[in-house]
């Protein structure tokens, strides 16, 4: 048996100012891509978050996919 599929997304862009998360162009997103387990879209996440240290307007976020595609299935312990 193998286990149930978590999948994540990481994706950033620069934002319009630090007070919240309004991104300054939609179109510039960076898509980094969609991950098997949260532990390995966290190591993408931070790869990302760290070569962009320099643009304190940059951020990065991971979005809980399986939380999506199945809300009423899924463990929040677990992931």
């Amino acid at each position: 048996m193998t286990d149930k599929q978590l999948l994540h997304l990481v994706f950033g862009g620069e934002l319009e100012s630090l007070e919240d998360t309004t991104f300054a162009d939609v179109e510039a997103l960076d898509l980094v891509g969609i991950f098997p387990d949260y532990d390995t879209a966290f190591n993408a996440w931070k790869g990302c978050s760290q070569r962009s240290v320099d643009n304190a307007r940059m951020r990065y976020f991971i979005v809980h996919l399986h939380r999506i595609l199945d809300p009423e299935n899924h463990d929040h312990a677990s992931d």
